[in-house]
């Protein structure tokens, strides 16, 4: 990570944690674990245009754990998309930054989601539509890891190795946490890479945190199969008392809970 890549992080991460002060709803802990690993695709991987948002040859976002929304509002405003400003407004009455994603309301976001275990079906989808000789688009779908204990994913994931959907690429935010407690204790995910191995994917291991590590999984050279890239990550990342603690999955900040955040991102 350069000192302007955690620069950027840390403008990230104040700005999910002002809105979600604001609004006293939504979810840090998994926002925050997750900004290293949006700031690298908007940064050094996807195709896209924030004046030409309908670009049909666009990749396609899809952010399966829709609850970590507010990480991919703030790089959206931080890339164009919308007035910055409009972050202070999530999750209020007549807002464009619904509590999770909405594609008919929200600037840049391909996909609506929150109903967990969906996203990589509607990926699919996408990545089928991205072969056809017409267009030539990639897709990348991020989840969560309590999400990969739903069943959809694994059908989804059948699915992508037979039709050979090497335009898709799955992204895990891998924190070992979820709301009920640790993965491990909750329901076990066991070698999650050797799962998607089985499955008929490529897998790889970067740093969640390492914006130049996640960019260089996400570029690596592609053959004939989906791809799986594991990225550990720490839930709460980058606010002390938030860090690997499962009650901030979804957990409002009193006045000198935030003021302490703030203070740690440096503002």
């Amino acid at each position: 990570m350069t000192q302007i890549q955690e620069n950027k992080a840390r403008q990230i991460r104040a700005d999910i944690l002002r809105m979600l002060f604001a609004c006293q709803s939504g979810h840090p802990g998994g926002s925050l674990s997750s900004v290293e690993i949006l700031l690298a695709l908007y940064d050094n991987v996807l195709r896209y245009d924030p004046q030409n948002r309908d670009w049909p040859e666009r990749d396609r976002l899809v952010l399966s754990k829709g609850h970590g929304c507010p990480t991919l509002y703030a790089v959206l405003a931080d890339k164009g998309f919308f007035p910055r400003e409009k972050l202070w407004t999530l999750r209020q009455l007549g807002s464009i930054l619904q509590g999770h994603p909405d594609m008919r309301k929200t600037p840049g976001v391909d996909a609506s989601t929150g109903s967990l275990g969906q996203g990589l079906s509607i990926s699919l989808g996408y990545a089928l539509a991205g072969k056809r000789p017409e267009h030539h688009f990639r897709v990348f779908c991020i989840v969560g890891d309590g999400e990969l204990q739903e069943g959809l994913i694994w059908e989804a994931a059948m699915a992508a190795s037979h039709y050979r959907l090497h335009n898709l690429t799955v992204i895990l935010d891998y924190n070992g946490l979820q709301i009920d407690g640790a993965n491990e204790q909750v329901m076990s995910l066991g070698d999650i890479s050797e799962k998607f191995r089985a499955f008929g994917w490529e897998t790889l291991t970067a740093d969640g945190h390492d914006v130049d590590a996640i960019t260089a999984a996400l570029n690596a050279p592609v053959g004939e199969k989906p791809r799986f890239v594991l990225c550990p990550t720490v839930k709460g990342k980058g606010v002390s008392f938030m860090e690997n603690a499962c009650c901030w999955h979804g957990r409002p900040m009193t006045q000198e809970q935030y003021d302490d955040a703030m203070r740690e991102m440096g503002c």
